[in-house]
């Protein structure tokens, strides 16, 4: 099974009002187990850059001007994400923006969406769903996550996902997988010995007649 861990980063909070992407990073797994294959880009999204979403992730519409365009590089990221499904965290958002863009460029996309956000509230009612309190809770240290960035949440949204997904529970089951290779190779190297004779010598059977001569009623075998 494919899967891309996907995230981006935005000028605001609603492509209807004409906000943009200006960044999106991919992470490849297969069968639940990242290859280290990735797709990153920053867009220049022919606008300004809101202070609001500036303090958010750092990027400017001066460093952005001098990227390419979502439409130049939408034929790269189409063929990188084929027909996998996409893993974000708060996926409505980032499917939203996905959307439009493809849209802008006369595109559909088709991918399937798992939210980690929404699979962290059916596994933890009630406790924090953000991306930072997942890591605090399974110990991921995100302390280089000073702003918000695709390809650094992209990295942790990895581990979390892992983590969300039993990615413990595989490893133990691995190494059970690994402790029974470990015995059927002892059991290899064993070397088969004779069995050890059972039966009763001369000098045994004389002592147990010998025995059975003493009693005043005879067992019943001997009557």
């Amino acid at each position: 099974m494919r899967e891309i861990i996907l995230d981006t980063e935005t000028t605001g909070l609603d492509p209807g009002s004409g906000h943009r992407v200006v960044e999106l990073a991919a992470l490849e797994l297969l069968h639940g187990a990242p290859t280290g294959v990735t797709w990153h880009r920053y867009f220049n999204p022919d606008r300004d850059m809101p202070e609001e979403a500036f303090r958010v992730h750092g990027l400017s519409a001066d460093f952005l001007a001098t990227h390419k365009r979502f439409e130049e590089l939408v034929d790269s990221l189409a063929e990188f994400l084929g027909d996998a499904r996409l893993v974000i965290h708060n996926a409505e958002f980032d499917m939203k923006f996905l959307r439009a863009e493809y849209q802008r460029c006369g595109r559909t996309l088709s991918n399937e969406s798992l939210c980690t956000m929404i699979q962290a509230r059916r596994l933890f009612p009630g406790a924090p769903a953000s991306l930072d309190a997942l890591c605090k809770r399974f110990g991921i240290d995100n302390s280089h996550r000073t702003l918000h960035g695709a390809m650094v949440d992209v990295d942790l949204l990895t581990s979390v996902y892992i983590e969300l997904t039993g990615g413990r529970q595989r490893g133990l089951g691995l190494a059970s997988e690994r402790s029974a290779e470990v015995r059927a190779s002892r059991r290899a190297e064993r070397v088969a010995r004779p069995a050890r004779p059972h039966e009763a010598s001369a000098d045994e059977v004389a002592a147990h007649a010998k025995l059975l001569d003493g009693f005043k009623v005879a067992p019943v075998w001997r009557q």
